[in-house]
């Protein structure tokens, strides 16, 4: 086999093949091909026989990209934060907004999933949970209405005057 750019040696093992890269960068070689496929990671050189061949430069990028995603960002996000990490003309304020904007939407979800959790709390509390076959926590997930459940208020202890 005769050695094109992609194939010849070079310092520290590079390139390398795909389940190589994987493995460094902490990813499977089908999540590689995928980032590939969206446009995160640039097309690669490829050896005659058509394996792909990786270079250190690339399992940085896919690393970033699995730091990313360890983070929640979007594909959309991570396409946007490579882009600006590698232009080394950016403004950092460009990439603060960004995650500024990801810590707001995180934020959003929390409270939403804090509001979840309080409203089956209180069906919980709700439900006698023996063997009679009346359960409010049934009633409230086969109910008609889009209105998330409200608990009937408390009673107020019986007071002399």
């Amino acid at each position: 086999m005769s050695e094109t750019p992609a194939t010849a040696p070079t310092h520290a093992g590079w390139p390398v093949p795909i389940g190589v890269s994987a493995q460094r960068a902490g990813v499977s070689a089908r999540m590689v091909r995928h980032y590939e496929a969206l446009g995160l990671l640039a097309p690669v050189a490829r050896t005659d026989s058509g394996y792909r061949q990786y270079t250190e430069a690339d399992v940085h990028a896919l690393r970033f990209i699995r730091r990313a995603r360890d983070l929640g960002f979007s594909i959309a996000e991570i396409a946007t934060l490579l882009g600006l990490w590698q232009d080394k003309a950016r403004a950092s304020s460009q990439v603060k907004r960004i995650a500024q904007a990801h810590i707001d939407a995180l934020n959003q979800r929390i409270a939403d999933m804090q509001a979840m959790q309080r409203s089956l709390q209180s069906l919980v509390q709700c439900c006698h949970g023996d063997d009679r076959p009346d359960c409010p926590i049934l009633d409230d997930l086969a109910a008609a209405s889009s209105q998330p459940f409200q608990p009937a208020p408390a009673q107020k202890p019986y007071q002399k005057q």
